[in-house]
């Protein structure tokens, strides 16, 4: 159903646009409205795709806006205190699943990320040099070769300098490389299974590359472990590291390094640093840390200096200047 209605919507908006006729206003803000709820959010697009105004809003399942980065919870459907999910992890670690917000679709180019410079935090294309970023094909690899995102309520802080790596966090959200079979969307929010992590140096900062499985994946009960996807997934591992080791040279910059020589380390040692990472976004939000540029407003962590209202939030969204608007994809849990 929620891939009629998504590709209903898209046929009608590609209709739309090729017979003038029917491009009144009106018609317009019906397909800019259109949004297709999920079980806890619903995104709201708002911009041209491929463009540099183009924004990826998010909101819960009433309506309200929020921050993908502070204010949806790091284990999906924890338990919550005021708000803010528990620091303690399930005593079975096998049975803990973390949400991800997905910012890039597997087989896709354009480099989408979570603003963490931008109140609300929307995923944006990133630019660079007035232009926006696209990785390049780097044979045999086409775009992204998994679902790319990250774990909300956590930052690798760049003041901060990793005990194992020697390095200081690169400053974002951990990032995650979702290997299941289905390919999601961009603002999806899926819940997923850790199954260990890889430790890229990217200019000499820490940038953890954690591996996993959409808990939904039909594969998903086979695979618990790094150990797992080595086996049944013979390559994936080693193009993985391949794809990050050469990603950038296209565009001039040398190759990126590995910490451990480039192994993957186990679900054990994923599980320490992400919370890790969750422990230095706490400091982020709670103002025990420098953030420099980063925009920490919230509408639900208790107690932290920039929670504001969400009457506030839905400002941020309206003082947003557009040119069109579009919504023509969905997320689910």
């Amino acid at each position: 159903m929620r891939l009629l209605l998504r590709s209903s919507l898209w046929y009608t908006s590609a209709f739309l646009g090729s017979h003038t006729a029917f491009k009144s206003e009106l018609v317009t803000q019906a397909i800019t409205s259109y949004l297709i709820k999920t079980m806890h959010y619903q995104t709201e697009e708002r911009g041209r795709p491929n463009s540099s105004d183009y924004r990826i809003y998010f909101k819960t399942s009433d309506g309200k806006y929020i921050s993908p980065f502070h204010d949806i919870p790091l284990i999906a459907d924890g338990d919550q205190e005021n708000d803010v999910p528990s620091k303690k992890l399930k005593k079975n670690d096998n049975e803990v699943l973390y949400n991800m917000v997905v910012e890039v679709p597997r087989w896709s180019n354009a480099k989408m990320e979570i603003a963490t410079k931008e109140s609300l935090n929307p995923i944006k294309q990133d630019m660079k040099k007035g232009k926006l970023r696209y990785v390049a094909n780097v044979f045999p690899h086409k775009g992204y070769i998994w679902n790319y995102g990250a774990l909300p309520q956590t930052w690798e802080d760049p003041n901060h300098t990793d005990k194992d790596t020697k390095c200081c966090g690169d400053n974002d959200p951990i990032d995650v490389c979702e290997i299941g079979t289905l390919v999601c969307s961009p603002g999806q929010v899926i819940q997923v299974k850790v199954l260990g992590v890889l430790a890229m140096i990217d200019e000499g900062e820490t940038d953890w590359k954690l591996i996993a499985i959409n808990a939904d994946d039909p594969e998903a009960p086979s695979l618990n472990s790094i150990e797992d996807v080595r086996k049944s997934r013979s390559g994936h591992l080693e193009a993985t590291v391949d794809w990050f080791k050469k990603y950038k040279v296209p565009d001039g910059k040398p190759e990126n390094q590995f910490a451990f020589n480039g192994q993957f380390k186990d679900k054990d040692f994923a599980m320490e640093v992400i919370k890790s990472t969750h422990e230095h976004w706490r400091a982020l939000v709670q103002k025990q840390t420098n953030g420099g540029e980063i925009d920490c407003k919230n509408v639900s962590v208790c107690e932290s200096p920039f929670k504001f209202t969400g009457e506030d939030a839905c400002n941020v969204v309206k003082s947003v200047r557009i040119s069109v608007q579009f919504c023509v994809c969905c997320n689910y849990n």
